[in-house]
């Protein structure tokens, strides 16, 4: 099994910044794509930003030139730097890692969810 735990949400003003953090742990033996989703009430969960393990990202037109995806491979650990924040961005964030578990012989995929960590921007 694999357990992420998200971290880094809270309340912040227009304009702030925010830095989210999810860490995976288990017997993971490959990562290969990291990301980040949200969502708002009543709306979709939607793509905020991914990565791959090669270092390929991939932003929603919201997210570009203001959030920024990067990985730690050492620490299984996605993180999700979001600047100039804006009240529409306001949302349950969740992470998603997938990759494989078990060992070389014996090797089962996942696609793992973060439990959400609430981000909400004041006007």
């Amino acid at each position: 099994q694999v357990r992420l735990v998200e971290s880094g949400g809270g309340l912040v003003q227009s304009g702030g910044s925010l830095r989210l953090s999810c860490a995976a742990s288990g017997n993971i033996f490959s990562i290969y794509h990291m990301g980040w989703y949200r969502q708002a009430p009543g709306q979709q969960r939607e793509l905020v930003a991914a990565i791959t393990s090669g270092g390929t990202t991939e932003y929603a037109d919201s997210a570009k030139g203001r959030f920024t995806i990067s990985n730690d491979n050492v620490k299984n650990t996605t993180y999700l730097l979001m600047n100039r924040l804006k009240p529409e961005d306001t949302a349950v964030y969740y992470c998603n890692i997938k990759g494989t578990f078990g060992t070389w012989y014996q090797l089962t995929g996942f696609s793992s969810w973060g439990q959400g960590t609430q981000v909400t921007v004041s006007s």
